[in-house]
C-alpha cells in the first residue's frame, strides 16, 4: 500500500495563519527523506465559513514541491477544473510532469465550496456538465497530445508541443461520488480517490462509494482491477501535540504509530491500494511517526 501526506496549504484555525512556504517545503522534504510515498495538496482560492479564511495556490505550491524533491509522488487532491481553462491544464499538467520527473499525478475534480466561485468570477452552475466537457479536452491532450472538441461550454483544436516525459501523460485521478461523476471516473480515470474518513470500521461510507464504483464500472464495461483506489484519511499522533496546535477531527485515527499502523493496514480490505493522510500536528516529527507507522502497517498487508 502507498502511503502519503497531504500538505496544510490552509489556514491555521490554531493561529489564523496560512502556513509559509517554508514550512510545507520541510514537510515535504521530511515525506521524501522519510520513505513516505506522495505529497498532495488542495486546490483552494479561500474559505467562506464563520469567518474568512485563506489558503495558498495549490498549483504553484506543488510545482515548488516537485522542484525540491526527487521521489515523492506530487498531485493536487483535487484540482478545481472550473478554475483553469481545460486546454491549459492539460498544458500544465504535461510541464509539472516534466519538472517533477514523470512524478505528477493529475487529480482532477468538479469543485465544491461555491463562494470561492463567487469571489474569483468562475461559473458555479452545471458543475458536472462542465467537469464531463472538460475532460473531453483534458483527457486526450495528456494521453494522445491532440485534441479536437466543441461542446456547449469548452472547445478545443489543438496539439500539445512538447509533450512531457511520459508516452501516455500523467495519471489521472478523479474524485466522485454521484453516479454521474462515478460514469466519468470509469470512463477516464486510472485513480479513484474517495476522503475523509477516520478508522477503517467506521468508513461505512467508503464501501457504499466503492459499491457505486462497482456499479459504474460495470455499466461502461470497465475492469474495476485496471482501477488503483484511493483514500484520504485524518490520523492524529497526539504524543506530539502541544500546546496552541491545531484541533484534528473527532473522527481522526489516533495513538502512536504502533497503534496506527494496524488502522492504516486494514484499508486494503477495503481494497484501498493508496492512503493520503490529512496529519496532525503539522510538523516534519508527524511526518516521521507516519512514515513509522506506514513501513508497520505495509509489514502486516504482507503478512496476511
Amino acid at each position: 500500500m502507498k502511503i502519503g501526506v497531504m500538505l496544510p496549504l490552509g489556514e491555521n484555525e490554531a493561529t489564523q495563519r496560512v502556513p509559509s512556504w517554508a514550512h510545507l517545503r520541510e514537510l515535504s522534504m521530511a515525506a521524501e527523506e522519510t520513505g513516505l510515498d506522495s505529497v498532495y495538496g488542495a486546490d483552494h482560492l479561500i474559505f467562506h465559513g464563520d469567518r474568512t479564511e485563506g489558503i495558498r495556490e495549490g498549483w504553484t505550491a506543488l510545482t515548488a514541491v516537485a522542484a525540491v524533491t526527487n521521489r515523492v509522488e506530487i498531485g493536487p487532491l483535487v484540482l478545481a477544473v472550473p478554475f483553469r481553462n481545460p486546454a491549459l491544464t492539460a498544458k500544465m499538467a504535461t510541464e509539472l510532469d516534466e519538472i517533477s520527473g514523470g512524478r505528477f499525478v493529475l487529480g482532477l475534480g468538479c469543485g465544491w465550496h461555491e463562494p470561492e466561485f463567487r469571489d474569483f468570477d468562475f461559473p458555479f452552475d452545471h458543475r458536472v456538465g462542465r467537469f464531463e466537457e472538460a475532460l473531453q479536452v483534458i483527457v486526450p491532450l495528456v494521453r494522445e497530445g491532440r485534441v479536437s472538441f466543441e461542446g456547449r461550454w469548452h472547445r478545443a483544436d489543438t496539439r500539445l508541443i512538447p509533450r512531457g516525459p511520459r508516452p501516455s501523460g500523467p495519471p489521472i485521478l478523479i474524485a466522485g461520488k454521484g453516479p454521474r461523476m462515478m460514469r466519468l471516473v470509469a470512463r477516464y480515470a486510472d485513480r479513484w480517490n474517495a476522503a475523509w474518513f477516520g478508522p477503517p470500521e467506521e468508513a461505512h461510507e467508503l464501501d457504499a462509494r466503492v459499491a457505486r464504483l462497482h456499479e459504474a464500472c460495470e455499466a461502461e464495461g470497465r475492469d474495476i482491477a485496471t482501477l488503483s483506489l484511493t483514500a484520504g484519511v485524518f490520523v492524529f499522533f497526539p504524543d506530539l501535540a502541544r500546546d496552541g496546535d491545531e484541533t484534528p477531527p473527532d473522527t481522526a485515527m489516533r495513538g502512536t504509530p504502533e497503534h496506527v499502523a494496524p488502522m492504516l493496514a486494514r484499508y486494503a480490505d477495503h481494497g484501498i491500494s493508496e492512503l493520503i493522510v490529512h496529519f496532525w500536528p503539522s510538523r516534519p516529527e508527524a511526518v516521521a511517526a507516519l512514515a513509522e507507522a506506514a513501513q508497520l502497517a505495509r509489514g502486516l498487508i504482507a503478512v496476511q
